[in-house]
């Protein structure tokens, strides 16, 4: 049966309580300004439940989400490209009431497919400035989708975490406590008027032509073969799931160069989070952009445990310097604007980014219908990017990766011969 979404209402949801006049324009930080000029946002999904819940609980998420924007106001405002600054009108965030004629295990039964889920994301308006859209689509079977998309401009994966997780307590009606200081990511890095950083999304015309979205699963056991092996040779190398996986993905695109005849060197972007890793602490629940840049090189042919050693060894660089880092300083400052600053890379060199959410916790998100049965990291694609998240049971990996339809083929073999050499 062909899979449709019926919209049976859309309407955009004021905070519960105006913004007050001296709240009114947010200007956003010197990181908001240099994020990509892009969306991310995931689709979570509950299991089944009494499909007679689902008016009350449509209601019931309307009435909650306008309870949690005064928190989060700047989401319901409107992105002034001209001044940097979010315009925190209280015009609000879209939200769309819809329902599809299968059930659930429909789309866990068909392997997750990307293009399926993509649907379960609130469509791009014609209104080019709203930074938050959820919509929440109801299967037969009384599951839920919850859909979200938002601007990079001002959230990066853990305000959207952040957000979702205080949603969805007050969703239960449970006493919301603060934790933490919302969006105050332009006291601590004022804004400069940069222009956006140089990643840009692939065209809606050649993503559904030229380009996919695929997940691979990596599952607890097969990360702890891989490191058990690797270790049985390398000794004292306590690689985390993420540099591990990261490094087999990344040789496997190194691999893909090799198979079109385009052997190149490459450089591995990662983005770190800041929160906690300062000298002067930057609170965990901080919102708004808040990473800086890991970027590793590597050269035509490298071994997978190689590129782990070096990921792994970079990474660890990159937090200790910034734990000796004031952001309050001006040398504090200038050290994370030359983090995120990415130079000028030639097409001689294949740019990669493997964004982590693992750790985040997505998982234990629960609007009142239990903890998410899956969950989909979702962003508008650039070439050769990956997104890691936790597998929904066990502490597996899910890697969703950004492929030229051309290339999947080179990929996945390049990728059997590297699981397939750890469990030799």
């Amino acid at each position: 049966m062909k899979m449709n979404i019926e919209k049976h209402s859309s309407k955009f949801i004021k905070p519960l309580v105006p913004t007050p006049p001296t709240l009114r324009y947010y200007k956003v930080s010197f990181i908001d300004e240099l994020a990509p000029s892009l969306d991310i946002g995931a689709v979570l999904f509950f299991s089944e439940n009494n499909n007679d819940h689902n008016t009350k609980f449509v209601t019931q998420l309307e009435q909650s989400l306008e309870k949690t924007l005064p928190r989060f106001y700047p989401l319901a405002g409107r992105y002034v490209n001209e001044t940097y600054t979010v315009d925190c009108n209280d015009d609000g965030v879209e939200f769309i009431h819809a329902k599809v004629n299968i059930k659930l295990q429909d789309i866990i039964a068909n392997e997750k497919n990307s293009k399926i889920v993509d649907k379960f994301i609130p469509p791009k308006t014609g209104e080019a400035n709203l930074l938050l859209a959820i919509q929440a689509t109801m299967f037969e079977c009384g599951g839920v989708a919850l859909g979200v998309r938002t601007a990079h401009r001002i959230v990066d994966a853990s305000t959207l975490c952040t957000f979702l997780s205080e949603w969805a307590v007050m969703n239960r009606e449970e006493h919301v406590e603060i934790t933490g200081p919302g969006f105050n990511t332009s006291s601590l890095f004022p804004g400069r008027c940069f222009p956006p950083g140089p990643l840009q999304a692939i065209s809606d015309d050649d993503m559904s032509t030229k380009y996919i979205r695929k997940l691979y699963s990596f599952s607890e056991s097969a990360i702890s073969n891989m490191k058990a092996k690797a270790n049985a040779s390398m000794c004292d190398r306590h690689w985390s799931k993420v540099q591990l996986v990261s490094a087999v993905i990344w040789n496997a695109l190194i691999g893909v160069d090799r198979a079109n005849n385009n052997p190149r060197e490459s450089i591995l972007v990662q983005p770190v989070n800041l929160r906690g890793k300062t000298a002067s602490l930057i609170p965990k629940h901080s919102c708004g952009n808040l990473c800086v840049f890991c970027a590793t090189q590597a050269g035509v042919v490298e071994t997978t445990e190689e590129l782990a050693n070096r990921l792994t060894n970079n990474v660890k660089e990159t937090i200790h310097n910034f734990s000796k880092v004031d952001h309050n300083s001006e040398e504090g400052k200038l050290s994370v604007l030359n983090s995120i600053s990415l130079p000028n890379i030639p097409e001689s060199i294949n740019l990669i980014m493997i964004s982590s959410w693992c750790k985040f916790p997505f998982y234990e998100i629960d609007f009142g219908l239990g903890t998410p049965t899956w969950i989909a990291p979702w962003s508008m694609p650039m070439v050769n990017t990956t997104c890691l998240i936790d597998e929904a049971r066990g502490n597996g990996v899910d890697a969703h990766v950004f492929l030229e339809v051309k290339d999947v083929p080179y990929f996945e073999e390049a990728l059997r011969l590297q699981v397939g050499s750890f469990a030799a």
